[in-house]
Formats: C-alpha cells, sequence, structure tokens
C-alpha cells in the first residue's frame, strides 16, 4: 500500500543568468555524454540472455531511468524558469540575485547570495529566494536588524552590505 504525499509547492521561476546555464550544461552532459554510455551497455547486457536474473541488466535499466527522469526534469524546468539578467533599479535593498553581508547578534558575520531554487548550494553560501531565510531578508535595506528563522529559533542580525554580481 503506498502512501499518498500532497504535492510539494512550487518553487519561483526565477534563476540567474549562471543557473540557467549551469541547467543546461548538465542537460546537454545527460543527453550526449551519460545516456550514450548507458545505452550500449544496457543493450549488451539484454543481450546475455535472461534479463530477469541478470544483474547488470538491472542496473543499466534503473541507471537509464534516473538519466531519462533528470532530463525530463530539466527540460520541463529550463521551460518554465525566468532568468533575471537585469539588476534591480535600487540596489540598496535586497532583491533576487542579492550577495547579502550579515552581522549576527553573536558576532559572527555571514555571506548569502539569494538565487533560485535550482541554485542553491550550502559550500557557496546560495540560499533559494524561497526559503525563510532568504524571505526575511528580501527589502531589507542597509543598517537595518532582521530575524533570520533557523531550527533553534530565531537568530538577531543586522545588514551589513548588499552586492549585485
Amino acid at each position: 500500500m503506498a502512501r499518498w504525499r500532497p504535492p510539494s509547492p512550487k518553487s519561483s521561476p526565477y534563476i540567474t543568468p549562471e543557473g540557467e546555464s549551469a541547467l543546461k550544461t548538465e542537460l546537454k552532459e545527460l543527453w550526449q555524454l551519460r545516456r550514450r554510455e548507458v545505452v550500449p551497455a544496457l543493450q549488451a547486457a539484454a543481450a546475455e540472455g535472461d534479463r530477469s536474473e541478470n544483474a547488470e541488466y538491472i542496473y543499466r535499466k534503473k541507471q537509464l531511468g534516473q538519466i531519462d527522469r533528470r532530463v525530463r526534469y530539466l527540460s520541463k524546468r529550463l521551460d518554465v524558469v525566468e532568468v533575471v539578467v537585469r539588476k534591480p533599479p535600487n540596489q540598496d535593498r535586497i532583491h533576487f540575485g542579492a550577495l547579502v553581508t550579515l552581522e549576527k547578534a553573536c558576532g559572527g558575520v555571514l555571506s548569502y547570495r539569494i538565487v533560485g531554487a535550482d541554485e542553491i548550494d550550502p559550500r557557496k553560501s546560495f540560499i533559494s529566494v524561497d526559503s525563510p531565510v532568504a524571505r526575511s531578508l528580501l527589502g531589507k535595506t542597509v543598517g537595518e536588524e532582521v530575524d533570520l528563522p533557523s531550527p533553534e529559533g530565531t537568530a538577531s542580525a543586522v545588514v551589513l552590505g548588499v552586492e549585485y554580481v
């Protein structure tokens, strides 16, 4: 018996030019390189005989399904995304694409870049525009105090700088 889950909320369609380029590169790599390696291996495994007990065939079939699923997602997503090319007219305020520097009340300094849902990268401090932290930052200016939500509770911080790349 399967468990029904409600669909997840749709993410915002905004993306930076770098993010769009990365999605297109991934799609091209999956379609032209990875898929072209897996299909001949799948055909060779299928030619070996009984497919029900052929581990190589089962593995390659699953691998091809994962590649096709990701290709389908990327193709649909690239049709929907809106590339945000220009900087906002008021660059003192935090908007999509901003690189924000914050000083926490406890003394630490944080930096975040607000990007699209497809571009998040914790190592680079790229956060989604749909995240609670980004939503609390949007519209703020340098010098304003902001409450940052976290699993431990809210933390207070002051906006030190706003840049647009």
